[in-house]
């Protein structure tokens, strides 16, 4: 198993380079950049470039008149001084190639240093550890719910096969999995946050103003309140295929040969089920929790945040493509790919320590 984890891991630096070097090829090609977005907000409204301080432009302003420049390579350009459309392309790192650049992202990333936000002016680093209590918050919670949910309805269903429960409880399940979990997020502030009914609850951010000082329950209360919503959303719209998996794994363990054997030896339904076929139900279900965790980590939060809004390492990277903030994309791209691949491979483990059947370092 030591060789088959140490090949893993010498593999994520090449799935990991491949990774990042596609997506930086794929955005180069990609039209309104970083420069096209300063020179959009210098021709559009006039305003003060004034976050490419430091090695940047400074203080920047529209020229005034309508005299036409050279558009150079930009077609924001037209218009401006072509020494301030270099100034710019230098403060954004834009007047060197492009593979100089992308090596220099490279040797960044291997001491961990991502950068400083293109027009916010802050390292990157402070920006994802600022919304990562978000999305950590989102993803742990409604993991751990969906799992103390769907297991358990899951071992009924498959318990109770065909019955009036199994059948209106499948409708339920589909249900959730047929609405789209932003629907769900909306019909929640509508009635539960000031929507058109009641507002129970708060829209915004995980503490209340000044909750800070307060006592350490009074703090937890606080929080719970604010992530309920949010975390119900979630769970209601991924719990449908988690309940199924599990109801099928037990189903096709039921008629194995080895639970008619207990059966026939006495043993009480109980201890069949969670003594025999549990473990070897389970392994699929249990081994998949960490690449479930990092799924809603990253995917599954999107919407759920904008709707809710909460400031979490999904808005942030949607915030970042849309306004071509390249080093907040490529570094929370380089977070997320990074821990997604190491999460693999802890699935991978999880295999092991559940069933020891199971040796990777066999397969031919």
């Amino acid at each position: 198993m030591a060789a088959y984890l140490l090949r893993r891991l010498l593999l994520v630096v090449p799935t990991l380079f491949g990774i990042i070097l596609i997506n930086f090829a794929v955005v180069q090609l990609a039209p309104g950049g970083p420069v096209e977005q300063a020179l959009a907000e210098l021709r559009g409204e006039g305003q003060v470039l004034g976050r490419l301080t430091g090695e940047g432009v400074g203080e920047v302003r529209m020229p005034q008149g309508t005299g036409e420049g050279p558009a150079g390579m930009y077609r924001g350009a037209q218009g401006l001084d072509p020494a301030i459309v270099a100034e710019i392309e230098r403060a954004f790192g834009f007047d060197r190639p492009a593979h100089e650049r992308f090596g220099q992202m490279l040797w960044n990333y291997l001491r961990f240093d991502l950068g400083d936000s293109l027009f916010q002016g802050r390292p990157v680093w402070d920006l994802i550890l600022e919304a990562m209590p978000v999305s950590i918050s989102l993803g742990l919670w409604s993991t751990l719910i969906i799992y103390l949910v769907s297991i358990p309805l899951g071992i009924r269903k498959a318990v109770r096969d065909g019955s009036r429960f199994d059948l209106w409880t499948s409708g339920v399940v589909l249900v959730g999995y047929a609405i789209p979990g932003f629907l769900f997020a909306v019909l929640l502030v509508v009635l539960f946050a000031g929507g058109s009914f009641v507002q129970w609850f708060p829209l915004r951010g995980l503490a209340s103003s000044g909750a800070s000082e307060w006592a350490w329950h009074w703090q937890a209360i606080d929080y719970a309140w604010h992530i309920f919503l949010p975390t119900l959303t979630l769970v209601i719209g991924g719990f449908a295929g988690l309940t199924m998996l599990t109801k099928n794994s037990f189903l096709e363990e039921i008629t194995k040969q080895y639970v008619l054997t207990a059966r026939a030896k006495g043993a009480s339904e109980s201890r069949v089920l969670y003594g025999h076929v549990f473990r070897n139900a389970m392994l699929i279900i249990i081994a998949g929790f960490p690449a479930a965790f990092i799924g809603i980590l990253f995917t599954g939060a999107l919407l759920v945040e904008i709707i809710f809004s909460l400031q979490g390492l999904g808005l942030l990277g949607f915030e970042a493509a849309l306004r071509r903030d390249y080093t907040v994309l490529f570094g929370t791209l380089y977070v997320f790919t990074l821990l997604g691949l190491i999460l693999q491979i802890v699935s991978d483990f999880t295999y092991t320590l559940v069933d020891p059947r199971i040796d990777f370092e066999s397969r031919r």
